[in-house]
């Protein structure tokens, strides 16, 4: 049981999700002991973070183990959520793909089941076999991943189209386009975009954080000299960030945001950099 209140969000289902979860993307990878990173997302789920993320691309099925060996007889508490690649997304591909998952995972049923993002099989024929899912039980709902307003807009005017419950995004410091199309968009249509926040620049799949999060995050230094009539006093001197490359060593999973109404304060377009890489 959670020792904290964590915010919720509402799917377009009616159904309350933490606004906070957790990804799993790079673990079971031999990055850090199998047992810290079992008590890292074990921590997570207490903390209130029972939304977890995994995939079948994960570490090759390997995370979705892993996630299994975490959430053992903690089940009930967590929303489940996990995605099938595209070139298995077919009807048949995709019954094949969860009913893996689901197994790797030692547990009977997805609550959310996404498409980790858009690839050449028809967007009509993964859909009629997500429905095939949530009629034989193996996932509750689902939605997308990496869709933009065009993907988003094309797959709301096909058949079932509307039941979409979430769009999962990359958001982080570098890559912030989402704010000018997407976001708004997700506010007026009410399907919910998820925010992914990676801790590193660029799509890389390593850890440490961006440069871009360092120098938001980085406190001024202080000298000891004299601006105007005041000086900077030497107690202040010794007060000194923590080195901000320091929490690429904690093995915790990646978190996720679900993005809910807010009031926006962006660069403007022309300075932004434009988001090239997918969300994992």
């Amino acid at each position: 049981m959670s020792v904290f209140a964590m915010p919720s969000v509402d799917l377009p289902c009616g159904e309350t999700i933490p606004a906070l979860g957790m990804g799993t993307w790079n673990l079971a990878e031999g990055r850090h002991p199998r047992k810290v990173e079992i008590e890292a997302l074990r921590a997570g789920i207490d903390l209130g973070m029972t939304l977890v993320d995994t995939a079948e691309l994960y570490a090759h099925g390997e995370s979705e183990r892993l996630v299994g060996e975490a959430i053992a007889g903690r089940r009930g508490e967590v929303f489940l959520v996990g995605k099938v690649r595209p070139g298995r997304a077919t009807r048949e591909g995709a019954y094949d793909a969860c009913a893996e998952s689901l197994a790797r995972l030692a547990t009977d049923q997805f609550d959310l089941y996404l498409l980790h993002w858009r690839g050449s099989v028809p967007l009509e024929e993964t859909v009629a076999g997500f429905e095939d899912l949530q009629r034989a039980g193996l996932i509750r709902h689902w939605g997308v991943s990496n869709f933009d307003l065009g993907d988003m807009t094309a797959l709301l005017q096909m058949p079932g189209g509307a039941r979409v419950q979430t769009d999962q995004v990359l958001y982080n410091l570098a890559h912030r386009g989402v704010e000018w199309t997407l976001l708004p968009w997700s506010r007026q249509s009410g399907c919910r975009s998820w925010r992914t926040r990676r801790s590193n620049r660029g799509g890389s799949p390593r850890t440490r954080c961006s440069a871009a999060s360092r120098r938001a995050t980085r406190r001024p230094r202080c000298r000891s000299r004299s601006r105007g009539s005041r000086a900077i006093p030497a107690s202040v001197q010794s007060r000194r960030p923590a080195r901000p490359g320091t929490c690429a060593r904690t093995p915790a999973p990646r978190r996720s945001t679900w993005a809910r109404t807010t009031s926006w304060s962006s660069t403007p377009p022309s300075r932004r950099r434009r988001a090239r890489s997918r969300s994992r």
